[in-house]
């Protein structure tokens, strides 16, 4: 035997025996597998058990609430804050957990499985989703500008709002992913995407005209501003979110928005200028459009529903904004009172 065969046999049975390794160590994680299936599963009933228990427990107290004596109604309240409580554990125990999707990711990805199982998967996953975020709003901040002062073809417009549509269904997707796995984020904040796709679906489907032309630079500019707020955002929010996050007084999911939220006080110095201009720039949008609807020429519906839907946005925007402002200095007052 020649000793290049030799030395492919010997080869041969140091793969042969790596191999059966491999395959004992297939055949145990198949095994934990099978074990983080069956434990996941339990988890999950259990905690719907338990969430279904205390939301009937939570009806039983308030019904007895009204006719309590006032010691009992001060014991009953502190049993309905420990439920409250209790709820919140279950949230940060679900993140954790396989569940079923909401029915927009229903509809865009199917009944897939979308929750990351580790903490260093879901910041990385969360880190990818900012890291997103920065370069499509700097080259929507391009195409703006380069729409506004160089290229006036409504081909390049229709291109650019093309953009606007897939970013905001692109955010949508990714925060809904997101909120399957323990982000925080909710209420107008996810709806503002959705309201978003809407009104850059509507810009694209808007024919060329002497109405379009009269309202297109407006929306250039207003387009160009806003980029640049969620560019100052950007770096602001993440600045506050490694901050507080240090501290351990944030969650490691929460992410950068297109609002103002109740963590981002701290340091705030400049934003909610920006942010407030932004919100009345909205409604100047929408009184723009509502002007031009009743134009004499005006022959297409996409300039009323233009309007109603940036006059959604302006209320939705600017009263959340106010609410937490109002909040937070609430909070403040409060802590100063204290002894």
């Amino acid at each position: 035997m020649s000793g290049q065969l030799e030395c492919c046999e010997r080869e041969w049975h140091e793969l042969e025996g790596e191999f059966q390794e491999l395959q004992e160590t297939h055949r145990t994680y198949r095994q934990k597998l099978e074990e983080l299936t069956a434990l996941q599963a339990l988890c999950s009933g259990s905690i719907h058990k338990q969430k279904r228990r205390l939301r009937d427990l939570k009806h039983a107290l308030q019904r007895y609430k009204r006719h309590a004596s006032q010691e009992e109604a001060e014991l009953a309240q502190q049993m309905s804050a420990h439920i409250k409580e209790r709820q919140n554990v279950f949230f940060d125990m679900e993140a954790y957990l396989p569940k079923k999707n909401g029915l927009y990711l229903n509809l865009v990805l199917g009944n897939v499985n979308v929750t990351l199982l580790s903490n260093q998967a879901k910041f990385a996953y969360k880190d990818e989703y900012e890291k997103f975020k920065l370069y499509l709003t700097i080259i929507l901040l391009l195409g703006a500008v380069a729409c506004r002062f160089v290229l006036h073809y409504r081909v390049t417009d229709e291109v650019f709002n093309f953009l606007l549509v897939w970013y905001y269904c692109t955010l949508t997707i990714r925060e809904s992913i997101l909120i399957s796995n323990g982000s925080r984020i909710k209420g107008w904040w996810v709806s503002h995407h959705y309201v978003s796709t809407f009104l850059s679906g509507v810009m694209l489907t808007w024919p060329n005209g002497l109405i379009y032309q009269k309202f297109r630079n407006q929306f250039l500019a207003f387009s160009i501003f806003q980029s640049c707020v969620q560019f100052l955002q950007y770096y602001y929010q993440r600045g506050c979110l490694y901050r507080l996050r240090a501290l351990g007084e944030r969650n490691h999911l929460d992410l950068t928005v297109e609002g103002f939220q109740s963590w981002m006080w701290r340091g705030l110095t400049f934003l909610l200028p920006f942010l407030f201009c932004g919100h009345f720039w909205q409604l100047y949008n929408a009184v723009t459009l509502f002007e031009l609807s009743s134009h004499e020429e005006c022959r297409e519906w996409q300039v009323f529903v233009l309007a109603l839907t940036f006059l959604v946005l302006f209320l939705g925007n600017f009263l959340t904004t106010l609410k937490v402002v109002h909040a937070k200095l609430q909070k403040n007052r409060n802590k100063t009172k204290k002894p």
